[in-house]
């Protein structure tokens, strides 16, 4: 026996003073009507109706019955309107998890969307531990590398190239390299990894294969919008994802270097838990997020682009 569905039909049966009248309230027949009330009075031992071909009335048992239950399903209806209003209304908290590598690159999207529905309480963490949805109770994270595990659905926003580049000012100041093996008489950035306190080596395409090269470091940081603010300064070569380095080189403030040795083998990823039943806040947050960003191409260099600079 459904016993919510039993206790409802004979809230409504007693207030409607009819067994067909509930029936018809609730989208059932009357037989499934008469056959719940039934089985609610065969589970309690008692009648909580009395029945004539003319008249339904609760007996002492079902009066009792109805007041205990009244407010409790009246509570039960709040919740469950409650919870389908979120599928309606674009409201409530989003919880979302990010790198602080993608900080920058995230954050003008994550204020756009705040403006644009502020009934949505964003909460919103950079921390460059891999977040597990589930356990952190996250509704959405952003990962910059490889696909999450198994668990998250994930979708691909943009790919992540490492653009070896300079500023003008660092070029005309102490020349550019024109071979992987140059870079040693040269000043260059590092990025310390937050999750191992390594710096990272970097990678060059060399061949068909991906090569990794430890280079020292004259200045190091662990953020890497630091390290892009270095580069961009002048004070040293660096080794810098796309997502923060494609504009800047697109506006001149960045020359990108051995573009012949550029990687590509990681992306940005959006991931979440569910394709299905998600309250529309976080819907509505995904759908954004893809159209702002997908292939976008603010995150990272075209093909012909490369090949005009490596002509250069």
């Amino acid at each position: 026996m459904n016993e919510v569905r039993a206790i409802s039909i004979f809230v409504r049966a007693a207030a409607l003073g009819s067994l067909r009248r509930a029936a018809i309230d609730q989208g059932i027949s009357p037989q499934a009507a008469s056959h719940a009330v039934m089985q609610l009075e065969n589970a309690l031992g008692v009648r909580v109706f009395h029945r004539t071909t003319r008249k339904l009335s609760l007996t002492e048992e079902g009066q009792r019955l109805l007041q205990n239950v009244g407010p409790a399903l009246e509570m039960l209806s709040s919740a469950i309107a409650e919870a389908k209003s979120a599928k309606e209304h674009i409201a409530g908290p989003l919880r979302v998890s990010a790198p602080r590598a993608l900080r920058r690159a995230l954050w003008p999207c994550v204020l756009e969307f705040a403006a644009r529905y502020p009934d949505v309480a964003l909460d919103v963490r950079f921390d460059d531990h891999f977040t597990d949805l589930v356990e952190e109770r996250a509704d959405v994270g952003f990962r910059g590398g490889s696909p999450p595990a198994a668990g998250a659905i994930a979708r691909r926003l943009a790919p992540i190239q490492l653009v070896v580049c300079a500023s003008p000012a660092y070029i005309d100041r102490y020349g550019a390299p024109r071979t992987v093996d140059d870079l040693a008489a040269h000043r260059c950035t590092g990025y310390r990894r937050a999750n191992t306190g390594k710096e990272a080596p970097w990678e060059f395409m060399i061949g068909d294969e991906i090569v990794y090269r430890e280079i020292a470091a004259a200045l190091c940081a662990n953020d890497i919008d630091a390290e892009a603010d270095a580069v961009l300064a002048g004070l040293a070569i660096g080794q810098l994802g796309s997502f923060s380095a494609a504009t800047p080189i697109r506006e001149g403030r960045l020359v990108p270097l051995l573009t012949q040795h550029l990687t590509q083998r990681e992306s940005i990823y959006l991931y979440y838990r569910h394709r299905t039943a998600q309250p529309l806040r976080v819907r509505t947050f995904i759908d954004f997020i893809v159209e702002k960003l997908a292939d976008n191409r603010d995150f990272f260099l075209s093909d012909a682009e490369l090949r005009a600079f490596s002509a250069a």
